[in-house]
Protein backbone atom coordinates (compact mmCIF):
# COMPACT_ATOMS: atom_id res chain seq x y z
CA UNK A 1 0.00 0.00 0.00
CA UNK A 2 2.91 2.37 0.67
CA UNK A 3 4.05 2.13 -2.95
CA UNK A 4 0.54 3.09 -4.10
CA UNK A 5 0.59 6.06 -1.73
CA UNK A 6 4.01 7.17 -2.96
CA UNK A 7 2.93 6.75 -6.60
CA UNK A 8 -0.25 8.72 -6.00
CA UNK A 9 1.60 11.56 -4.27
CA UNK A 10 4.36 11.80 -6.85
CA UNK A 11 2.13 11.36 -9.89
CA UNK A 12 -0.47 13.89 -8.84
CA UNK A 13 1.85 16.13 -6.78
CA UNK A 14 -0.79 15.99 -4.12
CA UNK A 15 -1.41 18.91 -1.82
CA UNK A 16 -2.11 18.24 1.83
CA UNK A 17 -5.85 18.67 1.12
CA UNK A 18 -5.62 16.12 -1.69
CA UNK A 19 -3.71 13.76 0.55
CA UNK A 20 -6.33 14.13 3.30
CA UNK A 21 -9.10 13.27 0.84
CA UNK A 22 -7.14 10.30 -0.49
CA UNK A 23 -6.47 8.92 3.02
CA UNK A 24 -10.08 9.43 4.08
CA UNK A 25 -11.35 7.76 0.92
CA UNK A 26 -9.01 4.80 1.39
CA UNK A 27 -10.20 4.48 5.01
CA UNK A 28 -13.89 4.43 4.08
CA UNK A 29 -13.32 2.04 1.14
CA UNK A 30 -11.50 -0.37 3.47
CA UNK A 31 -14.51 -0.22 5.79
CA UNK A 32 -17.00 -0.66 2.93
CA UNK A 33 -15.12 -3.77 1.78
CA UNK A 34 -15.32 -5.49 5.17
CA UNK A 35 -16.35 -9.09 4.42
CA UNK A 36 -19.08 -9.03 7.08
CA UNK A 37 -21.28 -6.83 4.87
CA UNK A 38 -21.24 -9.45 2.13
CA UNK A 39 -21.12 -12.63 4.21
CA UNK A 40 -23.25 -11.72 7.23
CA UNK A 41 -25.56 -9.00 5.97
CA UNK A 42 -26.08 -10.30 2.45
CA UNK A 43 -24.99 -7.21 0.52
CA UNK A 44 -24.48 -8.55 -3.02
CA UNK A 45 -20.77 -9.22 -3.55
CA UNK A 46 -20.87 -7.64 -6.99
CA UNK A 47 -19.59 -4.41 -8.53
CA UNK A 48 -22.97 -2.83 -7.78
CA UNK A 49 -23.02 -4.11 -4.19
CA UNK A 50 -19.51 -2.84 -3.50
CA UNK A 51 -20.34 0.49 -5.12
CA UNK A 52 -23.42 0.78 -2.91
CA UNK A 53 -21.40 0.16 0.25
CA UNK A 54 -18.83 2.77 -0.75
CA UNK A 55 -21.65 5.22 -1.52
CA UNK A 56 -23.31 4.56 1.85
CA UNK A 57 -20.08 5.35 3.69
CA UNK A 58 -19.42 8.38 1.47
CA UNK A 59 -22.90 9.77 2.13
CA UNK A 60 -22.54 9.46 5.90
CA UNK A 61 -19.08 11.07 5.84
CA UNK A 62 -20.30 13.90 3.59
CA UNK A 63 -23.30 14.40 5.87
CA UNK A 64 -20.98 14.92 8.84
CA UNK A 65 -18.59 17.16 6.90
CA UNK A 66 -21.53 19.37 5.87
CA UNK A 67 -22.47 19.80 9.54
CA UNK A 68 -18.90 20.79 10.43
CA UNK A 69 -19.39 23.67 8.03
CA UNK A 70 -17.46 25.80 5.58
CA UNK A 71 -14.06 24.62 6.85
CA UNK A 72 -14.91 21.07 5.72
CA UNK A 73 -16.43 21.99 2.35
CA UNK A 74 -13.13 21.69 0.46
CA UNK A 75 -12.40 18.26 1.93
CA UNK A 76 -15.89 17.08 1.00
CA UNK A 77 -15.41 18.18 -2.63
CA UNK A 78 -11.94 16.64 -2.86
CA UNK A 79 -13.28 13.39 -1.36
CA UNK A 80 -15.94 13.29 -4.09
CA UNK A 81 -13.26 13.93 -6.74
CA UNK A 82 -11.05 11.14 -5.39
CA UNK A 83 -13.99 8.73 -5.43
CA UNK A 84 -14.78 9.36 -9.07
CA UNK A 85 -11.12 9.28 -10.10
CA UNK A 86 -11.00 5.87 -8.41
CA UNK A 87 -14.16 4.73 -10.20
CA UNK A 88 -12.69 5.87 -13.53
CA UNK A 89 -9.49 3.93 -12.87
CA UNK A 90 -11.38 0.83 -11.68
CA UNK A 91 -13.48 0.78 -14.88
CA UNK A 92 -10.34 0.99 -17.00
CA UNK A 93 -8.72 -1.83 -15.01
CA UNK A 94 -11.65 -4.17 -15.63
CA UNK A 95 -11.38 -3.50 -19.35
CA UNK A 96 -14.01 -0.87 -20.06
CA UNK A 97 -12.97 0.92 -23.25
CA UNK A 98 -11.84 4.54 -23.14
CA UNK A 99 -14.87 5.71 -25.12
CA UNK A 100 -17.29 4.12 -22.63
CA UNK A 101 -15.59 5.15 -19.37
CA UNK A 102 -16.91 8.73 -19.34
CA UNK A 103 -20.46 7.58 -19.97
CA UNK A 104 -20.26 4.96 -17.22
CA UNK A 105 -18.76 7.44 -14.74
CA UNK A 106 -21.64 9.86 -15.49
CA UNK A 107 -24.11 7.03 -14.82
CA UNK A 108 -22.34 6.30 -11.54
CA UNK A 109 -22.43 9.99 -10.59
CA UNK A 110 -26.20 10.08 -11.21
CA UNK A 111 -26.58 6.95 -9.08
CA UNK A 112 -24.48 8.55 -6.35
CA UNK A 113 -26.58 11.72 -6.30
CA UNK A 114 -29.79 9.68 -6.31
CA UNK A 115 -28.63 7.70 -3.30
CA UNK A 116 -27.34 10.85 -1.60
CA UNK A 117 -30.81 12.37 -1.92
CA UNK A 118 -32.58 9.21 -0.75
CA UNK A 119 -30.36 8.77 2.30
CA UNK A 120 -30.47 12.47 3.17
CA UNK A 121 -34.27 12.39 3.06
CA UNK A 122 -34.31 9.25 5.23
CA UNK A 123 -31.85 10.76 7.74
CA UNK A 124 -33.92 13.95 7.95
CA UNK A 125 -37.01 11.99 9.01
CA UNK A 126 -35.09 10.74 12.03
CA UNK A 127 -36.72 7.30 11.93
CA UNK A 128 -35.04 3.92 11.65
CA UNK A 129 -37.87 2.78 9.35
CA UNK A 130 -37.07 5.50 6.78
CA UNK A 131 -33.37 4.55 6.83
CA UNK A 132 -34.30 0.86 6.60
CA UNK A 133 -36.45 1.51 3.51
CA UNK A 134 -33.72 3.61 1.86
CA UNK A 135 -31.19 0.83 2.45
CA UNK A 136 -33.56 -1.81 1.09
CA UNK A 137 -34.23 0.21 -2.07
CA UNK A 138 -30.62 1.20 -2.71
CA UNK A 139 -28.44 -1.63 -1.44
CA UNK A 140 -30.63 -4.68 -1.98
CA UNK A 141 -32.93 -3.42 -4.78
CA UNK A 142 -34.83 -6.43 -6.17
CA UNK A 143 -33.59 -9.03 -3.68
CA UNK A 144 -35.91 -10.29 -0.99
CA UNK A 145 -33.73 -9.74 2.06
CA UNK A 146 -34.24 -11.38 5.44
CA UNK A 147 -35.44 -8.77 7.97
CA UNK A 148 -32.57 -9.59 10.34
CA UNK A 149 -30.02 -8.65 7.70
CA UNK A 150 -31.75 -5.39 6.86
CA UNK A 151 -32.07 -4.60 10.57
CA UNK A 152 -28.33 -5.25 11.00
CA UNK A 153 -27.40 -2.81 8.21
CA UNK A 154 -29.86 -0.23 9.56
CA UNK A 155 -28.37 -0.50 13.06
CA UNK A 156 -24.86 -0.27 11.59
CA UNK A 157 -25.76 2.88 9.63
CA UNK A 158 -27.18 4.44 12.78
CA UNK A 159 -24.00 3.53 14.70
CA UNK A 160 -21.78 5.05 11.99
CA UNK A 161 -23.75 8.30 12.03
CA UNK A 162 -23.48 8.45 15.83
CA UNK A 163 -19.74 7.73 15.78
CA UNK A 164 -19.08 10.33 13.10
CA UNK A 165 -21.13 12.87 15.02
CA UNK A 166 -18.24 12.91 17.53
CA UNK A 167 -15.54 13.12 14.83
CA UNK A 168 -13.87 16.46 14.19
CA UNK A 169 -12.34 17.88 11.03
CA UNK A 170 -8.81 17.02 12.16
CA UNK A 171 -9.67 13.30 12.32
CA UNK A 172 -11.28 13.47 8.88
CA UNK A 173 -8.24 15.32 7.53
CA UNK A 174 -5.84 12.66 8.75
CA UNK A 175 -8.02 9.88 7.35
CA UNK A 176 -8.21 8.24 10.76
CA UNK A 177 -11.96 8.00 11.10
CA UNK A 178 -12.92 5.19 13.46
CA UNK A 179 -15.88 3.38 11.97
CA UNK A 180 -17.87 0.96 14.15
CA UNK A 181 -17.35 -2.75 13.51
CA UNK A 182 -19.26 -4.19 10.58
CA UNK A 183 -22.32 -6.27 11.58
CA UNK A 184 -21.81 -9.78 12.90
CA UNK A 185 -24.15 -12.59 13.75
CA UNK A 186 -26.72 -12.63 10.95
CA UNK A 187 -24.97 -15.17 8.73
CA UNK A 188 -27.74 -17.76 8.93
CA UNK A 189 -30.56 -15.39 8.01
CA UNK A 190 -31.90 -16.57 4.67
CA UNK A 191 -31.75 -14.39 1.57
CA UNK A 192 -34.37 -15.19 -1.08
CA UNK A 193 -33.62 -14.21 -4.69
Amino acid sequence: MESIDMFWKSWFKASSADESAFLLYRNLVDQARAPQFYLNVGVPDTLDGRFDMIVLHMVVVIERLSVIGESAKGLSQKLFDVMFDDMDQALREIGVGDLSVGKKVKTMARAFYGRLGAYDEAFQTGTDEAVREALKRNVFRDAEIAPERLDALTAYTKAVRAALNDTNLEAFSTGTVAFPAAPEGVLNAEVRP
